[in-house]
């Protein structure tokens, strides 16, 4: 118990001398500053490396709000921040007592740091009277001193005259208890607004890491935490009343009611002041005057525990969190944050029908008083937050990363490392991270820049790992099952407001991923009525609700990965696509890829993956690399799961070399960088693309490859859709190049997606057919080429134009040279001395 009373922590605090130690902290505390503002006021640090400034921590936001210089025209809110570790920083011994008894009694030590700071304002002077700003509250402010000055003189007067005050003593002290007073209050007049926080670097350097709502217990009721969460609901910002004023019609005096931090209250009906209390207290003379009140902004929101802090077989728990002033408008649905606040019980209803119905039951709520939002979209750039050297590096690394042989196909590796093969639909997932332009026509109509993406094919081949890994990358990512999903909870639900009781209207996946990725899996399975509420989303991007009086467009700027299974447990190759996926047409062609994910035997391929596998569990997913030019960078944390790896790319006869991997983070902040540009077609590659996509329409209309089409279903087809997808696609490589123009090769790289993508869909029957055998790259790639030596009656031809066939018909540049190679070693062609041009000897 002795230990106690030296910590300040047993024995009752005297809320008087902490205001005098706090007082001093307030006028002496110090930081260090390299601010070139505040360098007049401070005192030049002798041993600093770099020029470093000692200033007063909050002189200058005093004078600012004591000259009402404010930062701008719509906020007219100072916001003083109070940081305990600030106040143990400054005094060792007092200091950390005065922290202690502030965090465990968050709630009255914030009304008396509000106290402390009106004190030192009130003895400043106004220094610049030109950027004092008066206003009809500063008017109406010296009338009351005025008329407050004159009625305590008159009641000075009266008591010495008056004996009769027993009766009116109990009427005056219930009119306290409910804090009505003809007193002026300092908080009406107050234009700043105190926010305790644990770390001053949970705002800066993003250093404190917030409990989960488990972790809040009933000993921390009235203590200051800090949590981390999700934002689930959010309600309308309304005004609160913190002070009512009245006017008394008897004897024109005004009597002020605070009830700040209440949700509801009693308006007050007797007069306190000694005019009415002798007169035997007139009744109902009392009104309200809204414009001598005053009033807060008010946001309820709601934030839920994040996936990663549930446990197994638990359900997510929520809170509310009640923010008032400049905390308002903090954070949206679908945010990470980590709120600082004081955890305070709260009854179910303060009177009538409801508080006699719920009894005794309470429920808790946070006091917000600092709002961190988390890194939620790519505009978002890490190196904010770094020091110069740390941002020195970052910047090498990613020029590296840029100025390397191929950015795109290292950047795509390191995307679900542990995922062996895959690598078209990883520079597809990629393309889908960094999404191409949104533009907005003058005419007001959008087109948009987001990248849908559809993966089918048998199970087994880690289609859900992939949706679940490009979830966790993306900033707002949202992971959700067909099944497990109904229409409303993809786009938007009506609710019932609990504060006001009226209806409002709550956020689904869809809307909750805006500026994100929303992962839709078994999306096949959905009920047909509610995957038609997708379709609005994938072209238009919003949301249209009409239900219940609400007639609203939300948001739903997401592009939708989904992946879906064959209707018959595996894709049968004789049924069209129609026949093994059960989707319309409508809402396939607003996919601007559709891959197909086959699971074919193969010796090779086959060895290869029990490689990666058997490499995977013996090294517990380590990043080294085993001398296998097959396999990827595997880096798994979930390796025990066969179904997750055992996964085969049914177009990857010949696989780069692995590339080395690059980290998560450095992953983002490339793909953050990449996004700022916008790029635009040149005029000279415009009649390139033009020329490709007629070619693409043209394909497919006679001969063989019409029986082709009639097998693999009119999904296939090339549309105007998938036009843009071409523009968008190369939007998106010409991003990852850090370029500001769609070149050439970006559109040849599209077009192969795109080839890839119908070309696995539209792929005959795998091994023998027709009694003939199907022919391997290299040959298909010679076929190209001799085609159109033979229509165009030429035996020499250009590599370049070679190259750009080649590619558009979806195969790589590194077949193309394994082609040439080969064919050139039996004397078929023959290369020029430049290598240049290739000449046909047969």
């Amino acid at each position: 118990m002795a230990e106690d009373t030296e910590t300040g922590m047993g024995s009752y605090p005297n809320y008087e001398e902490d205001k005098d130690l706090f007082e001093q902290f307030v006028r002496n505390h110090e930081i260090l500053t390299t601010s070139q503002e505040e360098q007049d006021e401070g005192l030049l640090e002798p041993n600093a490396m770099e020029d470093v400034y000692r200033i007063n921590c909050y002189k200058s936001l005093l004078k600012r709000i004591k000259n009402r210089h404010y930062f701008n025209d719509t906020d007219k809110v100072f916001i003083i921040e109070v940081p305990l570790d600030e106040i143990i920083a400054w005094d060792g011994v007092q200091g950390i007592e005065l922290a202690n008894r502030a965090k465990g009694n968050t709630n009255r030590y914030q009304s008396i740091f509000c106290n402390v700071f009106d004190r030192v304002l009130a003895s400043m002077q106004v220094t610049d009277e030109n950027t004092t700003q008066r206003d009809c509250i500063d008017v109406l402010h010296e009338q009351r001193i005025h008329q407050q000055t004159r009625r305590r003189e008159l009641e000075a007067l009266q008591q010495q005259q008056d004996n009769e005050e027993d009766g009116n003593l109990a009427a005056e002290n219930a009119m306290r208890e409910t804090g009505v007073t003809d007193e002026f209050p300092p908080v009406l007049m107050r234009s700043s607004q105190i926010g305790l926080l644990e770390q001053l670097g949970s705002q800066k350097n993003n250093t404190l890491v917030g409990v989960s709502l488990r972790s809040i217990r009933s000993q921390s009721i009235g203590k200051l935490v800090t949590i981390r969460g999700m934002i689930v609901r959010a309600s309308d910002v309304k005004p609160c009343c913190v002070v009512a004023t009245y006017t008394c019609d008897n004897c024109g005096c005004e009597i002020y009611q605070v009830v700040q931090n209440k949700r509801e209250f009693m308006p007050q009906r007797l007069c306190p002041s000694a005019e009415c209390r002798s007169q035997g207290g007139a009744k109902d003379s009392l009104h309200l005057q809204t414009r001598g009140s005053k009033f807060e902004k008010f946001q309820e929101i709601k934030i839920q525990e994040l996936p990663s802090q549930v446990p197994m077989g638990h359900v997510p728990r929520s809170m509310s969190v009640h923010c008032r002033g400049e905390m308002t408008r903090q954070a949206t649905p679908g945010d990470v944050v980590t709120i600082d606040g004081i955890f305070l019980p709260q009854r179910v209803a303060e009177s009538g029908y409801g508080a006699m119905k719920a009894g005794l039951i309470s429920t808790t709520f946070l006091e917000a008083q600092n709002i961190l939002v988390h890194k939620k979209s790519y505009d978002d750039s890490i190196a904010d937050s770094l020091s110069e050297e740390a941002r020195a590096k970052l910047d090498e690394e990613i020029m590296d990363i840029a100025t390397g042989e191929d950015p795109i196909g290292q950047l795509s590796a390191s995307l679900a490392p542990e995922i062996f093969g895959h690598e078209d639909i990883k520079r597809a997932l990629l393309l889908q991270l960094v999404s191409g332009c949104t533009r907005r026509l003058p005419d007001g109509m959008r087109i948009r820049g987001d990248i849908n993406i559809c993966l089918m094919g048998d199970p087994g081949v880690a289609k859900s790992q992939l949706l679940k890994h490009v979830a966790s990358v993306a900033p707002r990512g949202v992971y959700t099952t067909g099944k497990g999903s109904s229409g409303v909870g993809l786009t938007a639900a009506i609710t019932k407001d609990m504060a006001t009781g009226e209806m409002a209207l709550e956020g689904g996946a869809l809307v909750l991923a805006d500026q994100g990725i929303c992962a839709i899996d078994e999306f096949d399975k959905m009920d047909e009525n509610d995957r038609t509420a997708i379709h609005e989303v994938m072209e238009q991007q919003t949301v249209s609700v009409a239900k219940a009086g609400i007639v609203a467009t939300l948001n739903a700027r997401a592009a939708v990965l989904a992946a879906a299974n064959p209707l018959y447990g595996r894709y049968n190759r004789k049924k069209s696509l129609s026949e093994n996926v059960n989707l319309p047409n409508s809402l396939l062609s607003r996919f601007d890829l559709m891959f197909l994910i086959l699971d074919i035997a193969d010796v090779d391929k086959d060895i290869a993956l029990a490689r990666h596998v058997t490499f995977v569990h013996q090294n517990e997913g380590t990043s080294s690399k085993k001398n296998d030019s097959n396999n990827d960078v595997p880096d798994s944390n979930d390796s025990d799961d066969d179904e997750n790896d055992t996964n085969v790319l049914d177009n990857s006869d010949d696989t780069p070399e692995a590339k080395k991997s690059v980290p998560p983070e450095i992953v983002r902040e490339y793909i953050s960088r990449a996004r700022k540009y916008q790029p635009v077609v040149k005029p000279d590659v415009a009649p390139y693309i033009v020329e490709a996509y007629v070619g693409l329409r043209m394909q497919g209309t006679p001969g063989a490859n019409k029986a082709r089409r009639q097998v693999a279903g009119d999904q296939t087809a090339m549309t105007a859709r998938q036009l843009l997808s071409i523009l968008r696609l190369g939007q998106a490589l010409a991003r990852l190049r850090f370029s500001d123009y769609v070149a050439r090769e970006d559109v040849d790289e599209a077009i192969r997606l795109t080839h890839m993508s119908k070309a696995s869909l539209e792929d005959d029957h795998h091994g023998e057919k027709d009694g003939k055998k199907r022919e391997d790259v290299t040959s298909r790639i010679f076929a190209i080429l001799k085609d159109f030596a033979t229509a165009s009656r030429a035996k020499r031809i250009e590599v370049k134009l070679c190259e750009a066939m080649v590619l558009r018909k979806g195969f790589t540049e590194q077949q193309l040279q394994t082609c040439l190679e080969e064919y050139q070693a039996l004397d078929v062609i023959m290369l020029n001395s430049t290598g240049t041009h290739i000449d046909f000897l047969q």
